[in-house]
């Protein structure tokens, strides 16, 4: 893109986010409203993008990234979110050009007894970025647009006891995805609990939940709904130290329809997690391990187990170092999916980071991480060697208060 459309397009993005920030500011009467514009260049290689087995080529690349974060406040209502996007251009062995977009959106209004709450927005991003982080499984190289839509209810009841309430709705879209052996497909959910203050340190919640998903453009469509129980606990040992466990069950019904038959299936699947997080004065670290039933462009849905590190240390005020590194294992709760059966698969990545803030708006970030996939299909396993160098720009902040 040339960069007098990306100087055009990068004051487009401010000037959306100003704008924005503002309505929401004076439907509010918010006390203070902010924007952070930023942008950022990176230089990008990666020696198997596609985690293939089979032979291939590097790739390599650059991105350019402008974005803004902006937030209003008052004393009942929170308003935050995210204009952003990543123009990029990749050679060698995937070489091709995309844009990602990013508007990610979080509202939050307290009453004396009542919180409401809102989270979603819309995600222009590829298969190898957010679906392979939740999802563990690596799909065909190509652009997901997501939809997604959470709003939530909280009503104390007593000072000790709370009534939960969510909704949960996504949809999914993959360019040129039939062509590519993915499907489109819708998700919505529903879930109410109770949560219990047992003291300071102690949270008790147990939460129903009812979910449905379904295909909107196979050939063989896909449609499953499971309801489920979940408790969860959360204890806090110290204000530094904080863990939590869940655990309980979905109940999956799945049907999916053939040109000659309707094949149905039932499941139990048992869910489960535990977190421990641990902050110092210059370094943080949290350990989570968790088994979950998520969907797929694969068109249907996965269980997914999955264990996970993140740290992070402040070796002086300007630099930080950090380190994330996951393992999935992933299966199918059916065992077909459009265009064949879904194979078991493994996957982990290790990340380690190194960050410096210099001067007063610029940041230099350099980041390696490699990449280990095994499936129950192939002969081989694939890895692969990936690099990142980000230069980015922070202009001053924007703030108002009134």
């Amino acid at each position: 893109m040339p960069w007098r459309n990306m100087h055009r397009l990068v004051k487009r993005v401010i000037l959306w986010s100003t704008l924005l920030s503002l309505t929401l500011s004076n439907l509010v009467g918010a006390a203070e409203w902010s924007i952070l514009p930023s942008i950022g260049t990176k230089a990008y290689y990666n020696s198997n993008l596609i985690l293939t087995p089979f032979p291939h080529e590097a790739t390599y690349g650059y991105w350019v990234s402008p974005a803004a974060e902006f937030a209003g406040k008052t004393e009942r209502f929170e308003a935050s979110g995210r204009v952003a996007a990543d123009f990029v251009s990749y050679y060698g062995g995937e070489a091709t050009q995309f844009t990602n977009i990013f508007l990610p959106l979080t509202l939050r209004y307290k009453t004396e007894r009542d919180v409401f709450g809102f989270t979603g927005g819309y995600t222009r991003d590829n298969t190898l970025m957010g679906e392979l982080l939740a999802t563990g499984v690596v799909l065909r190289f190509t652009q997901r647009d997501l939809w997604s839509a959470n709003p939530t209810w909280t009503r104390m009841l007593t000072e000790k006891l709370s009534l939960q309430t969510a909704f949960q709705f996504a949809d999914a879209s993959y360019e040129d995805g039939l062509r590519l052996g993915l499907v489109d497909y819708q998700l919505l959910g529903a879930s109410a609990g109770l949560g219990y203050q047992l003291n300071e340190q102690n949270t008790l919640q147990v939460t129903g939940s009812y979910t449905n998903f379904h295909t909107t453009n196979s050939s063989s469509p896909f449609r499953a709904y499971f309801p489920g129980v979940t408790a969860e606990f959360t204890h806090s040992f110290t204000e530094t130290l904080t863990a939590n466990v869940y655990g309980g069950s979905r109940y999956v019904s799945s049907t999916t329809e053939t040109a000659t038959d309707s094949m149905k299936s039932r499941k139990t699947i048992w869910v489960f997690g535990a977190s421990v997080t641990q902050a110092f004065e210059h370094a943080s670290i949290k350990v989570k391990a968790s088994r979950d039933v998520v969907p797929s462009g694969f068109g249907l849905l996965i269980q997914t187990d999955r264990i996970g590190v993140l740290a992070s240390y402040d070796l002086t005020e300007t630099v930080t170092a950090s380190f994330d590194a996951a393992g999935y294992l992933v299966s199918g709760v059916t065992d077909t999916a459009s265009g064949g059966a879904f194979p078991g698969q493994r996957y982990a990545q290790a990340s380690p980071r190194l960050s410096w803030k210099f001067f007063d708006w610029w940041k230099l970030e350099a980041s390696y991480t490699y990449g280990w996939r095994d499936v129950d299909t192939f002969t081989n396993t694939a890895t692969s060697n990936a690099a990142m160098l980000t230069l980015t720009y922070f202009p001053p902040k924007l703030a108002m208060s009134n």
